[in-house]
C-alpha cells in the first residue's frame, strides 16, 4: 500500500479522463537528434509551406472575387443557380432508369385501376338495369305511381275562381262575387327512370 500512496504505477491502471496521465505513460526512446544543418533546411521548409500556404489562400480569395463579380455581371444571382441546379437534379433524376421504371409501373397501375373502375361502373348499371326490370320493382313502381296519381289533384280547364265557386257552396243560389280571372297553375309531373 506505501507505492500506491507514493505514486506509483499498477501495471492494470489505467488513468482516467483529468488523471495525471504521464506517470502511466512509458517514455519513447529520445527523438534522433538532428544537426543544426538538418534542423536549418526543415525550419526553411516549414516557412516555404506555410508560406505557399498563405499565397495559395489569397489566390483563392481573389478568385472567389473575380468569380462573383463575373455571375453579378451576367446576372446570375444565387437563386437563379439554385433553380440551375434543381432543374439540372431533376433532369439527371427523369433520366434515370429506376424514375423510368417506376413511371412505368405507375402508368400500368394507373391504366388497371382505370379499366377497373369502368366494370364495376358497367356491373353496377348492369344490376340496377336488372333489378328495375324484376317483376317486383315494377309492381312497387306502379305503386309508387298510382299513389301520386291520387295525391296531386288533376288541374281543371275551367276558370279556377269557378271551382272555388262550385266548391266553396253547395247552394247554387248563393251568389259569390267573380274575382278577376287567375292564371292556372300547371304542376309537372317527373317521370321516374
Amino acid at each position: 500500500m506505501e507505492e500506491a500512496d507514493q505514486g506509483a504505477v499498477r501495471p492494470d491502471f489505467t488513468p482516467e479522463l483529468g488523471e495525471d496521465a504521464v506517470t502511466s505513460v512509458t517514455v519513447s526512446p529520445a527523438i534522433p537528434t538532428l544537426t543544426e544543418e538538418e534542423q536549418e533546411e526543415l525550419r526553411g521548409e516549414l516557412l516555404r509551406v506555410e508560406d505557399e500556404i498563405l499565397t495559395l489562400s489569397q489566390v483563392l480569395a481573389t478568385k472567389e472575387n473575380q468569380l462573383a463579380d463575373i455571375k453579378r455581371k451576367l446576372g446570375i444571382t444565387p437563386l437563379n443557380e439554385l433553380k440551375q441546379n434543381l432543374s439540372k437534379s431533376w433532369h439527371e433524376v427523369t433520366t434515370s432508369t429506376a424514375y423510368k421504371k417506376t413511371s412505368e409501373g405507375l402508368s400500368v397501375a394507373g391504366q388497371k385501376a382505370t379499366a377497373a373502375f369502368n366494370n364495376m361502373g358497367s356491373a353496377i348499371s348492369r344490376k340496377f338495369e336488372d333489378v328495375r326490370n324484376t317483376p317486383s320493382f315494377k309492381s312497387f313502381e306502379e305503386k309508387v305511381e298510382t299513389l301520386k296519381v291520387k295525391m296531386i289533384p288533376t288541374v281543371s280547364q275551367g276558370d279556377f275562381g269557378d271551382v272555388l265557386t262550385s266548391t266553396a257552396t253547395s247552394d247554387p243560389s248563393v251568389v259569390v262575387e267573380k274575382q278577376p280571372e287567375a292564371t292556372p297553375i300547371v304542376i309537372q309531373e317527373e317521370h321516374l327512370q
